[in-house]
């Protein structure tokens, strides 16, 4: 996933829905890029608070406890989400509205449904999929053919 964003030590992450926290850790170990995972599970911030400290990345990591759709993500030049398709489409909105035009989304299986990716790999048989935000005007799907 973080190769596919092209995450470098200029990006800010955000990992939403972040889980153990392994990616957002990831970027920061491997890339030096700044991440911020968001997570409804108290425990698992809790523990991926603890890893980033294991690992010596928590200069570099916040984890926050809260709602993926509840958070500001204007800071973000990169968001990866794990989620079921329909937590996609309730957020792509969000995403368009508050993303800067450039930057990068990440989804592991699911799409955004009339989003059209710029890229698609599959890894281990399973999909992901990078959209670039556009500029203000720009339309994510082509119209239909008169």
């Amino acid at each position: 996933m973080l190769k596919l964003a092209r995450v470098t030590s200029r990006d800010v992450l955000f990992d939403l829905g972040s889980g153990d926290g392994r990616i957002a850790i990831a970027a920061a170990s491997a890339h030096g890029a700044r991440a911020v995972g968001i997570e409804l599970d108290a425990d698992l911030v809790r523990r991926s608070v603890e890893a980033a400290r294991q690992q010596r990345v928590d200069d570099l990591v916040t984890f926050l406890h809260g709602d993926l759709f509840s958070c500001d993500l204007r800071d973000a030049t990169v968001a990866i989400v794990y989620l079921l398709p329909s937590l996609n489409r309730q957020l792509r909105p969000k995403l368009l509205r508050e993303l800067r035009p450039g930057a990068r989304v990440i989804s592991h299986a699911f799409d955004m449904d009339g989003w059209a990716p710029d890229a698609r790999v599959d890894v281990d048989g399973r999909p992901l999929f990078r959209w670039t935000v556009p500029g203000q005007g720009t339309r994510l799907v082509k119209p239909a053919s008169l």
